[in-house]
């Protein structure tokens, strides 16, 4: 069983002046099916935030693919992949093209010698791909330049994640990241890294700023409303995905520290957002697009 919802662009040549352009933006939940092989004719960056699946190299060797992680599909470069048929996955995905491409492939931002990337955390980028999401409303006349804005975003906090980086530099938060939504309490969490509470306490003031509750409510709360915006999936699958296994006790949380209920937050997202989840994969020769 699974779950899609997806958007492509058609944006004009003027837009693509800008550097990069948005193609289209998907969200996927679940035992979704394999991937190819196949060969595109432009960039496209899939970020898997939850669950495990596989990767097949061009010569056809299949490599494990644990989230947190990033998969990089280069233009005129097969691909093939797919989420555990058992366990499934949870994918966000973005197309894009632009003569941008070719410096940010020279910085390394993009790595076509690297397709599987390890990631240790996806909030950020999410969070740049739930912005697409958002600008992805039929009508919205700043579509194609909000969604590149976005690209570019998207790029930086990919390279920022890079696990063999670490560019925060802070092991502990970002194996609270990783972790964040598992229905774990904090005491477990410390116990999970080797340390006591108090240990933990310190470690995520001096680096976030704020109590191990507090970060961890934050990533939960940011991934809650993405879930709530773009998708149907009901307040309580929210909360279990977020790691609530109580769906009141996640409505009166969401409730008391965004300032308004789940199903009122997602009734003012739907003005935004058009459609919702479908159980149809939309051909890739012929996708649905917008404008």
């Amino acid at each position: 069983m699974y779950h899609t919802w997806m958007r492509y662009f058609t944006p004009s040549p003027v837009h693509h002046r800008l550097g990069l352009v948005c193609l289209g933006v998907g969200l996927q939940h679940g035992t979704l099916p394999p991937v190819g092989p196949r060969v595109l004719d432009h960039h496209v960056a899939v970020v898997i935030g939850a669950g495990r699946g596989w990767y097949a190299t061009p010569d056809g060797i299949r490599q494990p693919v644990t989230a947190p992680a990033l998969l990089w599909l280069v233009p005129g470069v097969t691909h093939h992949y797919g989420a555990d048929p058992h366990t499934g996955w949870d994918e966000s995905f973005v197309d894009f093209t632009g003569p941008a491409t070719a410096t940010y492939t020279e910085l390394g931002y993009i790595e076509p010698d690297h397709p599987f990337v390890p990631l240790a955390d996806t909030a950020a980028a999410r969070a740049a791909i739930g912005r697409i999401t958002r600008a992805a409303r039929r009508g919205n006349p700043f579509l194609e330049v909000e969604t590149a804005a976005a690209v570019h975003e998207l790029l930086v906090a990919l390279r920022r994640a890079r696990a063999d980086t670490g560019a925060d530099g802070d092991p502990v938060l970002q194996a609270l990241a990783r972790d964040a939504f598992l229905p774990l309490s904090v005491a477990e969490h410390a116990a999970r890294h080797g340390m006591t509470p108090a240990a933990l306490r310190t470690a995520v003031r001096r680096g976030a700023g704020c109590s191990p509750k507090d970060y961890l409510l934050a990533i939960r709360l940011g991934r809650a409303k993405e879930l709530l915006a773009a998708t149907e999936l009901p307040v309580a699958a929210v909360a279990r995905r977020v790691g609530y296994t109580d769906p009141a006790y996640f409505s009166r949380l969401f409730t008391r520290r965004v300032g308004t209920a789940p199903v009122r937050f997602r009734a003012r997202q739907g003005h935004s957002v058009p459609g919702g989840w479908s159980t149809r994969v939309p051909d890739p020769d012929d996708p649905p697009r917008i404008g």
